[in-house]
């Protein structure tokens, strides 16, 4: 069987550089330990395997910041942030009781969160183009003081209640769809004209979700592979499926269902910003051994 990999498919440089940094502090006797990561490094249970083998334990990160603060205790040697980032909160209370931090933020998740601050501290008001309940977006909330709206469709944008005489900064979670934060930015210069969009949706999360628009037109069928908890995963597989019915959703090689390839000559494979080399490597021979 024919089989076209995605050249974007797997680790993100941010995410690579997360997990990289949790390899290199798990094996540094100098590290303070018991290591503890808050929340998911990534969304990817094979992933999380492989970090919880390296002796590091996860803090769940479900319910309020004053919840979370709650589990980050003296008992802590190091506290790890994730690729996704977090809220300025958790760095005080980290400092306070003499936590050590390992910030392993993406880059491109720091530049949303600074802008956000930078523009809220100006006076702006700030919307954020994302979900709601992603950790992303929560972190950049309360970089922006809580002074900000977030929006996910055009129905939320009309429900905006914002001073048209006071300005207003755009922001986005960075693995956003673009086209759809493009619609959205639209509607909103419509309502509000002065607004000032600011592009932070990651250029490699763009370079995915154009090649896989060409991926699900000139293949039988399509496999994204990643997380349900991946926004990034669940971005390029609706549009896969928007293009190719026969778009599927898997997380690893045993997801896959034979009948699925009944009658395909070709398929194309992607996977999200989490997803691991070895995971894409098994499924990719899987199918090149298919007759």
């Amino acid at each position: 069987m024919k089989v076209v990999l995605s050249q974007y498919a797997g680790f993100c440089d941010g995410v690579a550089g997360a997990y990289e940094k949790v390899k290199e502090i798990a094996g540094n006797p100098e590290t303070r330990k018991p290591i503890f990561v808050l929340g998911s490094l990534v969304h990817n249970n094979d992933v999380m395997g492989r970090v919880e083998e390296m002796g590091i334990k996860k803090i769940d990160f479900a319910g309020s910041i004053g919840e979370v603060a709650d589990k980050i205790t003296d008992k802590i040697g190091t506290l790890v942030i994730t690729a996704h980032g977090i809220g300025p909160r958790i760095f005080k209370i980290a400092k306070e009781r003499g936590i050590d931090v390992v910030d392993t933020t993406c880059p491109k998740v720091m530049k949303a969160q600074r802008l956000a601050k930078v523009f809220s501290d100006r006076g702006y008001q700030i919307i954020i183009i994302g979900e709601k309940k992603h950790k992303e977006v929560q972190g950049i909330l309360r970089w922006a003081n809580k002074n900000a709206q977030v929006v996910s469709s055009r129905e939320d944008i009309e429900e905006l209640n914002l001073d048209a005489d006071k300005r207003i900064a755009v922001v986005s979670q960075t693995t956003q769809n673009k086209d759809l934060v493009d619609e959205l930015a639209g509607f909103i210069l419509k309502k509000y004209p002065e607004a000032e969009i600011l592009d932070t949706v990651c250029m490699t999360t763009k370079n995915r979700q154009e090649e896989i628009r060409k991926i699900a037109r000139e293949n039988d069928a399509v496999f994204v592979i990643g997380a349900k908890e991946s926004s990034n995963s669940n971005r390029l597989f609706e549009i896969a499926k928007s293009i190719n019915d026969k778009s599927y959703f898997i997380e690893r090689l045993t997801d896959i269902k034979k009948e699925w390839l009944n009658g395909v000559r070709s398929v194309g494979v992607t996977a999200g910003a989490s997803s691991p080399q070895w995971v894409i490597d098994e499924v990719v021979e899987y199918f090149r051994l298919v007759k």
